[in-house]
């Protein structure tokens, strides 16, 4: 029973994959490379403020294949695009409610209305010292836009894939599921409500949706019951993500088995497929990658940053040539989303020709 779970698992990715490359290479000819996909990383994020609706919709013109939403719930319920459960690093809630803040010091979103959410203005993130964390890119403290509803996001998405005849995916990761279950809040179940609202639910091969903890991608499997790609996102255990997942142990052989019975792919850190360069300069692989597929799993590695370069690598061109050709990856998150794309499209030209 457990061999044809896993034949079963495997088709519906095979399958999966398909349905993808036609999108990708629709008006192409069906016999071209199939392009390693560009995830827009809390959208065109090196240019404009990460998760406001001006850097999707640039992410859209730039020509990303998926534009990353990053969700959590405010204390209503509603869904709204943040990459952290607070509020402060990334807008002005220090200055507008400043007695908002627990005994900790943060402001969560979850003690927020979506009300009072909308009296805030995003800006570039900055870290716990107030200054910039990439200072080179937009003004820290210039807050020009608010922070999205992810049905706003969508809705924008859908209007941009319309208006100009481009299709553009959803990739959606659910923040702290747990945090918001010890809250009294279900956020797998809210972000597939916001989905279906939108009409986005029954569209596997343009939403993805990835969470750093199983439990949440279980629950959307098995519970919820949706037929969207899942994508296990793994972390260094020393980042603490999630106390309760060993990500060690998850990059095991056990640990990817257990991943591609309820998975499509995993997006892990780039740094568990690269580890640096030797004294000749030969990129030093991980067998990560190789294992993954051996699983028929999709491999989407994070992040992408041309001003923020992993070490032995001198230059962005580079990185995607390591991802692209050596560890031939499905797609990247890149805070670059036009470079990404031109690079992959160097890299199927090149693949094209060479056959």
């Amino acid at each position: 029973m457990q061999r044809l779970t896993n034949t079963r698992a495997r088709f519906r990715r095979s399958l999966w994959r398909f349905c993808l490359l036609c999108v990708l290479t629709q008006g192409e000819s069906a016999l071209a490379t199939e392009r390693p996909i560009v995830i827009a990383h809390r959208g065109a994020s090196a240019y404009l403020p990460e998760h406001t609706l001006p850097a999707k919709a640039m992410a859209h013109a730039m020509g990303a294949d998926f534009i990353e939403q990053d969700v959590v719930l405010t204390s209503d319920g509603v869904a709204i695009v943040l990459h952290d459960i607070h509020l402060e690093s990334t807008t002005d809630v220090a200055q507008v409610f400043p007695d908002r803040a627990r005994d900790d010091g943060r402001f969560y979103a979850i003690d927020f209305s979506l009300e009072e959410i909308r009296q805030l203005r995003a800006h570039e993130r900055r870290g716990p010292d107030g200054e910039a964390v990439f200072p080179q890119r937009f003004p820290a403290m210039n807050g020009l836009s608010s922070v999205p509803t992810l049905a706003e996001e969508i809705a924008l998405i859908a209007g941009l894939n319309k208006s100009r005849g481009h299709k553009v995916g959803l990739y959606v990761e659910m923040k702290a599921s747990a945090f918001h279950r010890s809250e009294g809040q279900d956020l797998p179940a809210a972000v597939m409500q916001v989905l279906e609202d939108g009409g986005w639910a029954e569209q596997p091969e343009l939403v993805f949706l990835q969470s750093f903890e199983p439990d949440a991608l279980r629950q959307l499997k098995y519970e919820l019951k949706t037929d969207l790609p899942l994508i296990q996102l793994i972390a260094e255990n020393a980042w603490d993500e999630n106390g309760s997942v060993d990500y060690d142990a998850m990059r095991t052989d056990a640990g990817l088995d257990a991943v591609a019975e309820y998975a499509s792919g995993i997006g892990p850190f780039l740094m568990q497929l690269y580890r640096g360069a030797d004294d000749q300069g030969r990129a030093q692989l991980t067998d990560l990658a190789k294992r993954a597929k051996e699983r028929g799993l999709l491999i989407h590695p994070y992040t992408f940053r041309a001003d923020q370069l992993p070490p032995g690598i001198a230059s962005f061109e580079e990185l995607h040539r390591v991802f692209f050709e050596d560890l031939a990856v499905d797609g990247v998150f890149s805070d670059f989303p036009d470079r990404s794309r031109a690079l992959s499209e160097r890299f199927v030209n090149q693949a094209e020709k060479q056959r």
